[in-house]
């Protein structure tokens, strides 16, 4: 009796769990076709001021760097303000929490940090590709070891921890390579650790930032053996993405394209004025240290890096990270991306917008 009791009790909780999540769908959907028909023949212009986010303060995190330079670039060149704009630049300590919880309604970081929480949940949405490059495996100059092949069995340091950017980033190298990432151990140490970890054998190779390791690849130090910046099967995938708030773009998505644009804007600016852009973020405090370096660094960067590569690179990144489990194995490829992946600007030329 208790088991049969049991047995409908759960077959009563998958109902429900069903019907709620359809109509929460169908909710969506009826949302979508509302906001469809309530904007049919008007202009965009028209359509955009019945928006909620029309004439409000749009809040974009940004804690400054050379890789995520565009919104802040963006913020004072006026790109945002040219697109009718308001935005508030802010510090988070959590940035894909904020996101989330639409604390914030734009965030750029690595795409590395990104993919598996916005695939596990997270209520945000990729809209477009921020730059290449910026990270790459370093192992000792005077090591035998000269390829990630030589790096089974041994240990590599992933300064900002298992799980996250760093060591997601070593996995697709290793992956790329045709090696097992679990012939390969883990361990995270502190970058500015790294070297004597090294050179002590705690750990033979380490995750990098192009920035940190310049001094000391020049100085005979370090040497590079696998690169998001300079190898041809990553120089071509975004090192950084946009990001919003995915609730903020289905209810404001003409707001959200404005955005996005505004963005990529400043992005092609900074292509073409490196120096400037560098200078820039040095005079807010978004950059510091040495400053013809940092302009090295944003030389090493493509800023505009276009949708359709952008689209590839997630592509590719969803399956590797379903075969290293970091991700459901059992997800659908085209149906994750279309879930995480909104470019909003695809059909629009940046060069004419300027």
């Amino acid at each position: 009796m208790k088991k049969r009791v049991g047995l409908l009790l759960a077959a009563v909780l998958c109902v429900s769990t069903l019907l709620t999540a359809c109509g929460k769908a169908n909710q969506e959907k009826a949302s979508k076709e509302a906001s469809v028909e309530k904007t049919a023949g008007l202009s965009e212009e028209e359509a955009w001021k019945l928006e909620p986010a029309y004439g409000q303060t749009i809040k974009i995190g940004y804690d400054g760097g050379l890789c995520t330079a565009s919104p802040g670039v963006a913020s004072v060149k006026g790109f945002y303000e040219k697109n009718g704009l308001k935005t508030e630049l802010v510090n988070v300590q959590s940035g894909i929490d904020a996101i989330g919880t639409n604390k914030i309604q734009v965030y750029t970081s690595h795409i590395a940090e990104l993919v598996v929480p916005i695939v596990n949940g997270v209520n945000a949405v990729f809209t477009t590709g921020a730059q290449t490059g910026c990270k790459s495996l370093y192992v000792l100059n005077d090591s035998n070891i000269n390829s990630t092949k030589d790096l089974i069995n041994k240990t590599v340091a992933v300064p900002n921890g298992i799980g996250k950017s760093d060591h997601n980033i070593a996995l697709r190298f290793f992956n790329h390579d045709k090696i097992d990432p679990r012939k390969v151990n883990f361990k995270p140490v502190e970058t500015s650790a790294t070297i004597l970890a090294m050179q002590n054998k705690e750990v033979q190779g380490a995750v990098l930032s192009d920035q940190f390791a310049e001094k000391l690849v020049q100085d005979g130090t370090l040497k590079v053996i696998r690169s998001l910046t300079w190898d041809e099967d990553f120089k071509v995938e975004p090192c950084c993405v946009h990001v919003l708030n995915k609730d903020f773009v289905e209810k404001n998505p003409i707001t959200a394209k404005k955005i996005t644009l505004a963005t990529k804007q400043a992005s092609y600016w900074i292509e073409e004025n490196k120096a400037e852009a560098t200078q820039i973020l040095f005079d807010n405090n978004w950059a510091s240290g040495d400053f013809e370096q940092s302009v090295r660094m944003l030389e090493s960067y493509d800023f505009k890096i276009s949708d359709e590569l952008t689209e590839k690179a997630l592509t590719s990144i969803i399956d590797d990270y379903k075969s290293f489990g970091l991700i459901d194995s059992k997800l659908d490829t085209k149906k994750t991306l279309s879930n995480i992946w909104s470019p909003l600007i695809k059909d629009i030329k940046i060069e004419e917008q300027k």
